[in-house]
């Protein structure tokens, strides 16, 4: 199975990234989590990036805050998929790396979700990698499965306790 990278513009990040990890982890999917900024690490990111397919990784996730587009700097050096995560932070809410990541140029996507949406970034890159892994593919369902289930048990008790 592929491996998700996920790289973080600064370990401030690093609790926003926390909640894909454990759902990497949940579906014991091979990943590795690194630090490398766009702006101070540039070689140290552009190296990862282009050597990530050779090293075994199927999905770039990148998290950053602010304006750092580490996401983009990321994706112009692989045809991996990438997923953004903009991460908010105390300038703008989130506004600012929002815009950065989702507004890429033709040619070079970036996947984005969420301010904050790690849980999601993980999800999307187990989706990518279960195009070949059937057996992630049938995880992937039975959470599904199982996140509905918990969603109409919710509204079976909900309806009990208000009906009229």
């Amino acid at each position: 199975m592929k491996k998700v990278a996920i790289i973080m513009g600064s370990d401030s990040d690093l609790p926003v990234v926390e909640k894909g990890i454990a759902v990497l982890k949940e579906f014991n999917v091979p990943f590795e989590v690194h630090v490398f900024s766009a702006h101070r690490t540039p070689l140290e990111a552009r190296e990862f990036t282009v050597n990530a397919n050779a090293n075994g990784f199927g999905v770039i996730i990148a998290a950053a805050g602010k304006a750092a587009h580490l996401a983009g700097n990321i994706a112009a050096n692989t045809v991996l998929p990438v997923i953004g995560i903009p991460v908010k932070s105390s300038v703008l809410d989130g506004l600012d790396a929002l815009l950065s990541t989702v507004q890429m140029p033709a040619g070079i996507p970036v996947a984005t979700v969420a301010i904050d949406g790690a849980k999601n970034a993980a999800l999307l890159a187990l989706q990518i990698l279960a195009v070949e892994d059937n057996t992630l593919y049938e995880k992937l369902k039975q959470s599904r499965a199982k996140d509905a289930e918990n969603v109409l048990s919710k509204d079976k008790l909900i309806n009990e306790k208000y009906k009229n």
